[in-house]
């Protein structure tokens, strides 16, 4: 199929749209002690990237780019072991929490996530501009270099209107693909937990063989929709391969 990843020159209007504003401003966060140390999997071969578990959210860096998502660690009390988790809470608003960290595919290919939300939003339309908002959203971001419109992503996404397993491009730009890894209200209210082979995504969607990822995100927003959302996200990490639950919100 034709790739949504393909490189885009730049838009002509001075009105950047939030997707591209998304990508620069990933780009230049600085880089959070990012050394080749802090990117090697640790003993049990995991690189953790957000430990919210642990009460932490170190290294994270929030922007906010329309109205301000209020991102609040709380403890969860309804799972089996009571664990800090990151709560989202968007009123018609556009923010997210980055971590700009360069990651070695070929190293630790798996990301393993989990999340829960409250409701999905009603009546959109997520391929359309007025419908590109999301309860839920995992950014994984490709640097362009200098040319920052050449920088692409991948959002895996829990959609409200779309199927699992659907991908598209982004309405505002073509250098951002969706993938819906999770759809519709059966899972609503429950704790969800996915893994995926981002390079083996990556070469499915843009047939190219990527090894390097540099940065990664999240986001809970509804300023396109102007609804709500409360949305909760468990720890991030990538490990060499498929793995069993360690007890954690894997």
């Amino acid at each position: 199929m034709k790739s949504s990843l393909q490189s885009e020159q730049p838009p002509e209007s001075m009105c950047w749209p939030i997707s591209i504003v998304i990508l620069a401003v990933l780009l230049i966060l600085p880089s959070q002690n990012s050394t080749a140390s802090d990117t090697s999997p640790s003993e049990d071969q995991s690189l953790r990237i957000g430990q919210f578990s642990d009460g932490t959210v170190e290294g994270w860096e929030r922007e906010s780019f329309a109205g301000e998502t209020i991102y609040t660690l709380v403890t969860d009390s309804t799972l089996q072991q009571t664990l800090n988790v990151l709560k989202a809470s968007s009123d018609n608003t556009a923010s997210g929490v980055f971590r700009k960290l360069r990651i070695d595919l070929e190293k630790t290919p798996w990301i393993h996530w989990s999340w829960k939300t409250e409701q999905l939003f009603s009546g959109i339309n997520e391929k359309e501009k007025s419908g590109d908002d999301f309860v839920a959203r995992l950014y994984i971001v490709i640097d362009g270099g200098i040319l920052f419109w050449n920088s692409h992503a991948l959002n895996y996404v829990w959609s409200s209107s779309h199927l699992r397993d659907e991908t598209w491009p982004n309405p505002y730009t073509s250098n951002v693909t969706m993938f819906a890894v999770e759809s519709g209200n059966s899972a609503v209210g429950k704790w969800q937990s996915y893994k995926r082979n981002v390079r083996e995504d990556l070469r499915i969607l843009s047939g190219k063989d990527v090894r390097y990822i540099d940065a990664i995100g999240i986001m809970t927003d509804s300023d396109d929709s102007g609804q709500k959302a409360t949305t909760y996200y468990g720890d991030i990490f990538f490990t060499p391969h498929q793995r069993i639950n360690r007890g954690r919100l894997d």
